[in-house]
Order: structure tokens, then sequence, then C-alpha cells
């Protein structure tokens, strides 16, 4: 219960102390990867809503699009506008856009995961931390005579566990 309060508690008072930074590493990763993509996401975003939009003053989509304007900005270079361009460039930044979203979403998801694989190792840790494992339970592979159809026999290999008391 530890481990659902807060991440790494569990390792801690499992005693498994070599797992903490496996699960804050974890955390860190996944946190860097939303923060990422989420910044990104919100850059092309606005880019796209810019472009789209007939406001002169808004011009963020120039610092994501590294080609002249001059082919491509119907508000800014009405003369020299290509329709084929501009369609070209805003699928572009619609295509970053997703892309961008897609992987936040995932990040989140990921964080959602790590937190739970990391309660469940936590718990799994604790339920067998007194299991004993010691010789007195074997598990032993050898071969034996199978039973085939038309009353034949032939080899093969049999499975079996013992346990001594």
């Amino acid at each position: 219960m530890l481990a659902v309060a807060f991440p790494g508690l569990g390792q801690i008072y499992n005693r498994s102390y070599w797992k903490i930074p496996l699960v804050y590493a974890g955390f860190g990763g996944l946190i860097y990867s939303a923060n990422f993509n989420s910044g990104n996401y919100d850059k092309y975003m606005r880019a796209y809503q810019d472009f789209t939009d007939i406001i002169p003053e808004t011009k963020s989509y120039q610092q994501v699009i590294r080609a002249e304007p001059s082919t491509y900005d119907p508000v800014l270079y009405p003369e020299t506008y290509d329709p084929s361009s501009a369609s070209y460039y805003k699928d572009g930044l619609l295509r970053m856009v997703d892309y961008y979203k897609r992987y936040r979403d995932l990040s989140y998801i990921g964080i959602a995961g790590w937190y739970l694989l990391s309660v469940l190792d936590a718990n799994v840790d604790a339920s067998l931390f007194n299991y004993d494992i010691s010789n007195n339970l074997d598990l032993a592979i050898y071969p034996s005579v199978l039973p085939l159809p038309g009353g034949f026999t032939g080899a093969g290999l049999n499975v079996g566990m013992t346990i001594t008391f």
C-alpha cells in the first residue's frame, strides 16, 4: 500500500533498494517525453492556427516552416502566393500536430502504466518476501515410455515435480 501512496516507498519497505532508481528513471523519462511532446504540440498547433487565419500579425508558422513565405502565404504575399504550396505546408503542419498529440497522449498512458507496474512489483515482492525456496522442492525432466495408438509404445520426456517433507 505504500507504493500506492508514493512511488518507490513499496520498494523501500521491501528492502529492494536497487529498484528505486529504476522506478524514478522510468517516471523521469516518461515525464520528459510528455513535456517534450506537449511543448511541440502547442508550438505546431499555434503555427497551424496562425497559418489558417487571416491576421497578418500572427506569423508563428514562419518559425517552423523553413521555406520562403512568399510562396505559401496568401495574407502577407498575395501576388506570389501558390495554392498548392500553401496546401502542402498546411497538411504538413496538421500532420505534425497529430503526431505530437498522439505521442503526448501515449506518454501520459505510459506514466499511468509505469505507476501501476511499480505498485504491482512492490505487491508481488511483498507477497513473496517470506517465500522459502529450498532443496525440498525439485523439478525433474526424465525419460518415459508413452503409449501410442495401435498398441505401440514410444519414447518421450516427462516433467515431474516432487516435494519432500
